[in-house]
């Protein structure tokens, strides 16, 4: 009689809870890839099923709440969880589904990637979705991964520059989470990145990699934060570690369809 293999007991366990990418290169389909690059194995809560690729979404379903919270208890009932990570949530009816999960749920870190929009565009959360996940998930935070448009929607802070990113970092602690990073990736020069949680400040630089293979970068940062935090670093440690892997993803990425391509998570198990 063949039995199934069993994941090694040392392999800790994370959670996303986020909305499925058609095209693969983001959302749950990014954070699973993550999370097994990793070492960790990977569970999921769908928020919401979008149609997209890698020339952008043509559309996005959400789910309903209720079967949203419904899928994270049966995995929390069965499963040890050593890991959360938030992505598209679609509206404010399932940011306060997941938040409500999340406070019944067991106590472990918890990365908030407060996805509004998607590579090119288009939006993947209603305006009142916003304002909830500021107003009420931001304070479960233990990170907030906004880049440079998100951190502005969240603190009504204009960020352009090295001083906008400081203050928008300091008025999301002031919302309630624990640490925040807020992103560069989207201005001129290097990658860099501002790490802030009220007693330290460090700016987390890369070399800007030119290349179209984007798709997923946020999703993929946030994904591997989540991922070290679960396999016991702290997290400016983690924040650290998950920068340096998704440069060398993106280094190494490769060109699928016509548009904005993704990282590679498996850069590192590549056939030589």
């Amino acid at each position: 009689m063949l039995h199934a293999a069993r994941a090694p007991d040392a392999w800790p366990i994370a959670m996303t809870i986020a909305g499925s990418d058609s095209g693969g290169g983001a959302g749950i389909q990014a954070d699973l890839k993550t999370f097994a690059a990793l070492g960790v194995y990977g569970t999921s809560v769908v928020t919401a099923v979008t149609a997209q690729n890698t020339l952008g979404v043509q559309g996005f379903a959400a789910l309903a709440p209720q079967f949203v919270a419904l899928q994270f208890s049966t995995v929390c009932t069965d499963i040890s969880i050593a890991a959360v990570k938030t992505g598209m949530l679609a509206n404010a009816a399932i940011v306060q589904a997941v938040v409500a999960s999340l406070q019944a749920g067991p106590a472990v870190p918890i990365v908030v990637d407060p996805v509004t929009h998607a590579k090119r565009g288009d939006a993947l959360i209603e305006p009142e979705g916003v304002c909830a996940v500021r107003d009420v998930l931001l304070p479960l935070a233990t990170v907030v991964t906004p880049n440079l448009a998100e951190a502005s929607a969240l603190t009504g802070i204009a960020v352009v520059n090295d001083d906008d990113m400081r203050r928008a970092g300091e008025r999301l602690l002031e919302l309630g989470c624990h640490a925040a990073i807020v992103k560069g990736g989207h201005r001129a020069g290097d990658a860099c990145d501002l790490f802030v949680d009220g007693s330290r400040s460090e700016w987390l630089c890369a070399e800007r990699i030119d290349n179209r293979c984007t798709h997923g970068t946020g999703c993929t940062f946030s994904a591997a934060i989540t991922a070290y935090l679960a396999r016991g670093y702290e997290l400016l440690t983690a924040a650290r570690l998950a920068k340096s892997y998704l440069t060398k993803a993106l280094r190494a990425g490769y060109v699928i369809g016509a548009g904005s391509s993704p990282v590679n998570h498996f850069y590192a198990h590549a056939a030589k």
